[in-house]
């Protein structure tokens, strides 16, 4: 079974992978956090330079990923992402949840015009279908806008299309990431679904995919915040020893090092970090006092004294 890393924008760029996959790696593909094409003619600067292959580890197999409720502008993205070098894979994302994405009718937000997708799917198709190399288009979704009865209607329009994998992310764009995956709603999809099925959701321990994988026949799964928050998890369920506060301690200190050098000013450097031990802090036994030590810290110096003290002082369970 391969695993897959997913995207969660602002954390997992290639800083952050680069970084998971030296220290710990195990994962089979990774997901790069969207790319969301426009007017403009391509993508410029920051926009593109996540995926620029110089800034990515050779250990590190990318799947570019496209935000959009437009044929052409995906079509326009897709021809500068092969450009580059992208031409086994490109992920179209339909799973979003943000409120400024739903809003432009993207992301989770293009489930509520299923003739506006299966219009959209129609083109671009059409489009790879003429190309002289191959090109897998995958999709990752939600289950519905409001309610998991949207499903087997959503599920119906990417059953016409030659999907590569769909991704099922197991909670509507309501729930955000709140509420269990719905576990009926993917039994409808391994039931129903014309092409091969990734699972998304709720997955933050080895028992939590042995589950998957027991109650599922799917090929591949993949893991978001369980992979961010045990940054071991990957090679845990491969069958390694349990993640270390060792490990943690190498991998901060090589994420501050490499943040350092590109953040221009403290205070994103401090926010960059706090954002990893929102998740991290999972680890420890008293997840909350771990969390607080570098929540409240309003400068650098706070935090190192803050850090020493998790390491220190605080045990993982």
């Amino acid at each position: 079974m391969n695993l897959y890393f997913a995207p969660l924008e602002g954390i997992t760029g290639y800083t952050y992978r680069n970084a998971y996959a030296d220290l710990f790696g195990g994962v089979d593909k990774y997901y790069a956090p969207f790319v969301s094409p426009t007017v403009n003619l391509c993508f410029k600067g920051k926009e593109i330079r996540d995926l620029l292959p110089e800034n990515n580890s050779k250990k590190v197999h990318l799947i570019p990923q496209i935000l959009t409720n437009q044929a052409d502008y995906f079509i326009k993205a897709a021809k500068q992402l092969m450009e580059l070098g992208y031409t086994e894979e490109l992920n179209f994302n339909v799973g979003c949840p943000s409120g400024t994405v739903v809003a432009k009718n993207k992301g989770s937000g293009f489930l509520r015009d299923l003739d506006g997708m299966q219009r959209f799917f129609e083109q671009i198709f059409l489009w790879r279908d003429q190309l002289e190399t191959t090109l897998d288009i995958s999709v990752k979704t939600r289950i519905g806008v409001y309610s998991a009865e949207e499903f087997p209607d959503i599920l119906a329009v990417y059953n016409q299309y030659p999907i590569s994998e769909l991704t099922v992310h197991g909670r509507t764009k309501i729930q955000m990431y709140r509420d269990k995956a719905d576990m009926d709603a993917f039994s409808y999809a391994v039931e129903h679904s014309k092409n091969p099925l990734i699972y998304n959701g709720d997955i933050k321990t080895v028992e939590d995919f042995r589950k998957i994988k027991e109650n599922f026949p799917v090929q591949d799964v993949m893991i978001g915040r369980g992979l961010i928050a045990n940054p071991n998890l990957a090679n845990e369920i491969h069958g390694a020893d349990r993640l270390t506060k060792e490990q943690i301690k190498k991998y901060h200190d090589r994420l501050y090092a490499d943040f350092e050098q590109i953040m221009k000013a403290d205070k994103h450097l401090l926010y960059k970090m706090k954002e990893f031990w929102n998740y991290v802090s999972w680890n420890f036994v008293d997840e909350h006092r771990c969390a607080k030590l570098v929540r409240k810290c309003q400068n650098l110096y706070q935090y190192h004294i803050a850090v020493e003290k998790i390491f220190e002082t605080l045990e993982i369970w």
